[in-house]
């Protein structure tokens, strides 16, 4: 028997494992032995073919050498040249004395990296009291003139005192408020149903007062805010989790921004002339439209007047990024909006940003966070791009006669909307990871210099300019195509007159209707929303831009039973209910562009991209319904129009505001003579009605009586 293996300390072993690798050295060895005799056979094979050779090897040798030795040689010399230009060199940077007036300037450099600090604080204070005097003499000088400026000015100082406050006695004011927070959170649960109670009771009784004065109109308005968010509540991701603080409040804030701007004369009066300063301020944009396309550059009008401003606006504001003026305003808009309706940092600032800039470039701000943003912060985000437009494309919009007032307020107020509407589709279900508020930080603009960011605006704006141009020449010449092969089907059944606006009329008018737009221009209203949802916002303000030059032209109402413009109130509705990037193109775009950002984020976007865009269109509703609720009707047609129709209706009320206003106006125009009283564009109805309305002394109203 073979004996057992046995382990030892230098591994385990056995006689038969010994015995195999002595066996196997053995034979390596023998094979290494044939292989080194067979090389030098091999080489001496070699060698003996080579002696032929060697004599003019040397040769060969010996005329490398003799160049060699001259490139040594040359390489000698410029070493020796540069080791004599060092030495030249090193004594022309020996120290010499200094003049009288380096040594000055070098005791200022050293003064002033002493005393930066205050000198900058002295420069500071010199420009600004130089500021404020140019103010005070302005003022002093024309006040009213200068009070714009006087504005601005406050409200400058008051932001830039407010920031140096914060920053510096943060935690002290914390700690000062810290009492009175936990005081309301304590006593939130039955705190938070009194202020409901309240608001609820508040708007109420506002609406009593208000229907009394100014009629039962605005009451649809409100049943249509209502209705859509039954609506959204109804279709939510999860109606049992929604949190109503974000809805509520939301809301509030559209009521409360949307009384100051349309109802009070300062607001009104502000925002009125911020649309008049924007529209001067894009007027601007001719000037390099006429160099480019000459002085006939208006007979294409919105090839060479309305994208030039676009080029323009995208100019301006990358230069107001660079400053970061736009980050300042972006994170004092998002602020109120964090701490008034309780949503998170990310989905507040995106918000506030897509007041200014637009769908794409509202999430940069946040960018390094998206990554880790929860499913319902990730849907706000994309609900805030559709609820919104940019600001380069608002001075398109001017452009076409859109009031630059109702487009500015529309912008700031679907703000809060959108975060309302967002939060009841698709309630919040995870705990945020980022929870920042002070330390949150905006992505700072890459230029490096105004100039570089003014031409990286321009820049920029030609992808936007060709992707308005492409989309306008493309949908139009669709929508034609889809009107003409309708028309077609249409006259099988003898109705030619079918055609996509009428199709989308009868699908958006209920929407339209609960608004606040009076019946008959429902249907107009709803033709424009499916221009919007399916094609774009530009080709649905370019269709409401035409009929509001319609109603300025005047004439007819009504020409072959088609209505031919709208009533001031119904286009206001439009305005508001139209001031969205809400639109199947647009959904592509907001997937792309938020996937290129957050990879990760690839399966969530795909998914929430649709109900963000249900959620935008409805929050566009949501602030035509409350501008339909605010706005009071002024003079909505022409007189000549107006007063036949208002006395020759039995359900329109006869001592209504715009009857009297043109009433007014009517006498004041006429003369006293009999003869010019029937003249012009005047019926007889009209006369005796503002005669039976007015009953002034001043004129006699019994020659017309029969």
């Amino acid at each position: 028997m073979w004996p057992v293996a046995t382990k030892t300390k230098f591994g385990s072993t056995s006689y038969e494992d010994r015995l195999r690798e002595l066996g196997s050295f053995c034979l390596e060895k023998r094979s290494l032995q044939e292989n080194l005799k067979n090389n030098t056979e091999d080489m001496d094979i070699i060698n003996q073919d080579s002696i032929g050779d060697s004599s003019q090897k040397i040769k060969n040798s010996q005329r490398d050498k003799s160049v060699l030795n001259n490139k040594k040689d040359e390489h000698i010399n410029i070493e020796s040249d540069l080791h004599e230009n060092k030495h030249d060199s090193a004594a022309e940077e020996q120290p010499h004395l200094k003049g009288p007036l380096e040594k000055k300037y070098d005791k200022a450099c050293d003064f002033y990296k002493k005393h930066k600090t205050r000198i900058n604080y002295v420069i500071y204070g010199i420009l600004i009291s130089a500021y404020l005097a140019v103010v005070i003499a302005a003022c002093s000088l024309n006040f009213q003139r200068a009070l714009p400026l006087l504005i601005i000015t406050v409200l400058a100082v008051v932001f830039i005192c407010w920031d140096f406050l914060v920053a510096k006695y943060e935690d002290r004011v914390a700690a000062f408020f810290s009492p009175g927070e936990r005081y309301l959170e304590k006593q939130w649960f039955w705190l938070k149903w009194v202020l409901c109670a309240a608001l609820i009771i508040t708007i109420i009784l506002w609406l009593i007062f208000d229907t009394a004065k100014q009629g039962s109109r605005q009451m649809i308005s409100f049943g249509g805010l209502v209705m859509y968010v039954v609506l959204m509540f109804i279709f939510s991701k999860y109606p049992t989790r929604v949190a109503w603080r974000p809805v509520f409040s939301g809301i509030a804030m559209q009521f409360i921004l949307g009384i100051l701007i349309l109802r009070t004369k300062v607001g009104f009066d502000v925002f009125n002339w911020l649309g008049i300063q924007i529209q001067t301020f894009l007027e601007y944009s001719d000037t390099g439209a006429k160099f480019v396309f000459g002085e006939k550059y208006t007979d294409h009008l919105f090839a060479f007047k309305v994208l030039p401003i676009v080029v323009f606006f995208s100019t301006v504001m990358s230069m107001l990024y660079h400053l970061r003026i736009m980050q300042w305003l972006v994170g004092k808009v998002g602020w109120i909006m964090h701490v008034f309706m309780g949503t998170t940092p990310v989905e507040s600032f995106v918000a506030a940003g897509n007041i200014f800039v637009g769908q794409t470039e509202s999430p940069l701000l946040v960018r390094p966070y998206l990554p880790y943003i929860t499913k319902s912060e990730l849907h706000a985000v994309m609900t805030a791009g559709f609820s919104t437009i940019a600001g380069s494309v608002l001075g398109a919009y001017i452009s076409f006669g859109i009031s630059a007032s109702h487009l500015l307020t529309a912008s700031v107020m679907s703000a809060p909307a959108s975060l309302a509407t967002s939060k009841l589709f698709w309630p919040e279900t995870e705990k945020p990871q980022v929870t920042l508020k002070s330390d949150l930080k905006m992505a700072k603009s890459e230029s490096k210099n105004l100039l570089e960011a003014a031409s990286q605006g321009a820049s920029s704006s030609i992808l936007l300019v060709a992707n308005i141009a492409v989309n306008l020449i493309s949908f139009l010449a669709l929508l034609a195509f889809i009107d003409s092969a309708l028309s077609w089907v249409g006259n099988l059944f003898d109705y030619p007159q079918l055609n996509f606006e009428s199709i989308c009329s009868y699908i958006f008018m209920p929407f339209s209707f609960m608004m606040g737009v009076d019946w008959e221009d429902s249907f107009i209203v709803g033709g424009l929303l499916g221009y919007k949802t399916f094609f774009n916002e530009f080709v649905a303000y370019e269709r409401l831009s035409k009929l509001i030059n319609n109603r300025e032209k005047g004439g007819s109402m009504y020409i072959n039973n088609v209505k031919q413009y709208m009533t001031v109130h119904s286009e206001t509705i439009a305005t508001y209910a139209l001031c969205g990037f809400a639109n199947f193109g647009s959904l592509g775009l907001v997937i792309g562009s938020l996937t290129s950002l957050a990879p990760s984020k690839r399966k969530e976007i795909a998914g929430g991209a649709f109900r963000a865009l249900i959620a935008g269109t409805v929050a566009c509703f949501m602030t035509a319904c409350i501008a339909g609720m605010l706005t009071v009707p002024g003079v909505e047609v022409p007189c000549h129009i107006l007063l036949p129709n208002a006395f020759n209706a039995t359900s329109f009320p006869a001592n209504s505001t715009e009857v009297v206003k043109c009433c007014q106006q009517l006498f004041t125009s006429a003369n006293n003579t009999q003869e010019n009283f029937l003249g012009g564009n005047y019926h007889l109805s009209s006369w005796e009605g503002c005669c039976e309305i007015l009953n002034q002394p001043a004129f006699n109203c019994t020659w017309i009586k029969p």
